[in-house]
């Protein structure tokens, strides 16, 4: 074999591997297509879900608006409740000032009742001691009613003054010394309410 025979073998050698290179990199470069195909098939499959500060700040709002107008809600039911019971409970007090002294005129109305039949039979009747304890019987039933209803006679009698009870309307020298601020008389009789005075007594105070 002389050395033209040689030179054209090595040349068709080298021919052939730089056919086999780029067959290869042909190859390669159809695999690394293939592989962006399939990456951009699954990336447009699941898209990656990035928020923003911006909208996460504006999600935020949202739900702090929803959950505003949740409480605005709830106050405004509130209130509104509140000023029903206000003016159930304001009528409720006016009728009961109204109205409170119902039960002691009812108790009252019988002994309006004995003191018609009392002066009717003053009418026709010359009997005194008959009249005289009708109108008895009369006044101890409306002290009875008064005292159901927390109504009592301040005493007086024998007792010394006191002006969280009594009003001294008048000053007589004493009979005695035991008698010295002492009530002599009661002028007009006081009363308590519940323990409260409503009248004090006028009385007279020996000195």
């Amino acid at each position: 074999m002389n050395a033209n025979e040689k030179e054209t073998i090595r040349e068709e050698e080298l021919q052939d591997k730089a056919e086999l290179t780029e067959d290869e990199n042909i190859l390669n470069n159809d695999v690394s297509d293939n592989e962006e195909d399939t990456n951009e098939k699954v990336n447009d499959e699941e898209p990656e879900i990035t928020l923003t500060e911006e909208e996460k700040l504006i999600q935020q709002l949202e739900k702090a608006n929803a959950s505003i107008e949740e409480w605005k809600d709830k106050y405004l039911r509130l209130s509104a409740e509140f000023d029903n019971y206000r003016k159930r409970t304001i009528k409720e007090k006016a009728e009961l000032i109204l109205n409170g002294s119902e039960k002691t005129i009812n108790g009252i109305l019988p002994i309006i009742d004995d003191m018609e039949r009392a002066v009717k039979m003053m009418e026709t009747s010359e009997e005194l001691p008959a009249i005289k304890e009708g109108i008895e019987l009369i006044f101890n039933k409306f002290i009875s009613i008064l005292g159901q209803n927390g109504v009592k006679r301040i005493e007086t009698k024998d007792k010394p003054l006191d002006t969280d009870y009594h009003e001294a309307i008048a000053v007589i020298p004493a009979p005695s010394e035991e008698l010295k601020g002492q009530i002599l008389d009661c002028v007009q009789t006081g009363y308590t309410l519940n323990d409260k005075v409503i009248r004090h007594a006028k009385v007279v105070v020996g000195e």
